[in-house]
């Protein structure tokens, strides 16, 4: 089986956050050995990709049954070399809007060729969730390499291949073989912006359908958890909702569909280049109800009453219905992720960024109106402890169940009672058994799993994430 490395993260990172596992529930839970176990187990499963690609459907413009048959199709066409084309893709029981579909692999004793293409590591990231090799991702080639060679992909974790050059022997892992559709030189001595599928990947380790351009109005990648974000905040036609941190506008998209583009979202993003990815995914999904402003969101709250619009930020108290706050935050809950190169002042600088946006959000907020709060992380200090801060801070706020409920509960160490900790929903990796989930149609093992138990393993083996729901009483 291809190993991947557990996710090297900086000596102070990684001493921080395993002293803030064994000070948690995990210590009661597991002994010192157990949470010891758990941690590492994260820090492998963190390296890895989600056993499960999650699409989700643009219902606003089809119904899931077309979608499906379209993705069906599709899906036949791109895995025909497989000895069975038995894939399944699978409507989620709770989430109505999504289809699952296994990753087949990692697979075991794929041929490594001597002509060897090394990716920069979020090159190497994408190809594990199903992408092809795109130029700009290309850091190293072969001398000699032309249209049609048959190579193997190397991530470079470590970022240290000098690009350009012919070879490289550091650290580096194995994502897969491909076929060149670019020559060395067109890569490395070309005048022009880069552009392009630079290898088309044929034996990726991790075998997942790719999505370039395919049904690009008729669906969304998505992970799992930020699909259960849309869900939560329930958003109803008519409404005025907030998203506040939107880029690149997966959540305000499926917020606006939810609604069945009836009523207003508002995205909002401090950096301009992130906005207009936020356009485009509305234009490609026609969705006519988002309105998107390049804004600090710090700053969206009106001081006063001249200084309000009707229209765009800054906006006056009380104005929204319903308010996402997927806020900027560490990310160590994203997957795969075979190295992070911050420093533990970086990572724990999101906390005041972070409550800044939580009270402009409060303050933005209609009484009766519902805030959600995610992160893509990890960490205690940027989830439960934020979820206790807004507790005291805020008084009008209440936290909520949510529903679906698919996660775990939240993480003990930030005095929150059992049963605010059973509201509030973390998404742990760690969870996942320490063997695994592999898929191969052609095992007679996996085509023996029930519908149900591939379900299951797609609730667990998700990113890291976390959400709390509030609502804001009068």
């Amino acid at each position: 089986m291809p190993v991947f490395p557990k996710i090297s993260l900086r000596p102070e990172v990684e001493h921080y956050l395993r002293n803030v596992f064994k000070n948690t529930e995990l210590l009661d839970a597991f002994g010192l050995e157990g949470t010891e176990q758990k941690f590492e187990a994260l820090l492998t499963r963190l390296s890895q990709p989600p056993a499960f690609t999650t699409v989700r459907l643009n219902t606003h413009l089809a119904s899931v049954e077309c979608i499906r048959d379209l993705l069906t199709e599709e899906i036949q066409k791109q895995l025909k070399d497989l000895r069975k084309c038995d894939v399944r893709i699978l409507p989620h029981p709770k989430l109505p809007d999504v289809l699952l579909i296994p990753v087949i692999g990692p697979r075991e004793n794929l041929a490594r060729y001597s002509s060897e293409v090394i990716v920069g590591v979020q090159c190497g990231n994408a190809v594990l969730r199903g992408a092809h090799v795109f130029a700009p991702g290309i850091v190293s080639a072969p001398k000699f390499m032309k249209v049609g060679d048959v190579v193997s992909v190397f991530s470079d974790i470590d970022g240290k291949c000098t690009r350009g050059a012919m070879e490289f022997q550091g650290n580096k892992v194995f994502v897969g073989n491909g076929i060149a559709e670019m020559k060395r030189s067109s890569i490395f001595c070309s005048d022009e912006p880069l552009k392009g599928i630079g290898i088309r990947m044929t034996k990726p380790v991790c075998l997942s359908p790719c999505f370039d351009k395919v049904l690009s109005n008729h669906i969304f990648l998505q992970n799992l958890p930020s699909v259960v974000v849309g869900h939560v905040l329930a958003p109803v036609p008519g409404e005025r909702i907030l998203d506040m941190c939107a880029a690149p506008g997966g959540k305000t998209t499926h917020i606006a569909a939810l609604m069945h583009d009836q009523g207003e979202v508002i995205a909002m993003d401090k950096i301009a280049n992130k906005l207009e990815r936020i356009k485009l995914n509305a234009a490609l999904l026609q969705l006519k109800c988002i309105k998107a402003y390049c804004f600090n969101g710090t700053k969206a709250l009106a001081t006063d009453a001249t200084g309000s619009s009707t229209d765009g930020p800054p906006f006056s108290p009380e104005s929204f219905d319903r308010i996402l706050l997927d806020a900027p935050c560490s990310g160590l809950g994203q997957r795969p992720s075979m190295t992070c190169t911050w420093s533990l002042k970086e990572v724990l600088s999101y906390q005041p960024l972070q409550r800044k946006l939580f009270t402009v959000a409060v303050k933005l907020l209609k009484p009766g109106g519902v805030l959600v709060y995610s992160t893509c992380t990890i960490t205690l200090a940027e989830n439960e402890e934020q979820v206790a801060w807004a507790l005291q801070t805020f008084p009008c706020l209440r936290l909520q169940p949510q529903e679906p409920h698919l996660g775990g509960e939240g993480m003990m160490g930030a005095c929150l009672s059992r049963d605010q900790l059973k509201q509030l929903q973390r998404f742990d990796p760690a969870c996942v058994p320490a063997e695994g989930f592999r898929f191969n149609p052609e095992e007679e093992e996996s085509s023996q799993r029930t519908e149900a138990d591939f379900i299951q393993q797609a609730n667990k083996d998700t990113i890291g994430f976390f959400i709390a729901k509030f609502v804001k009483v009068p």
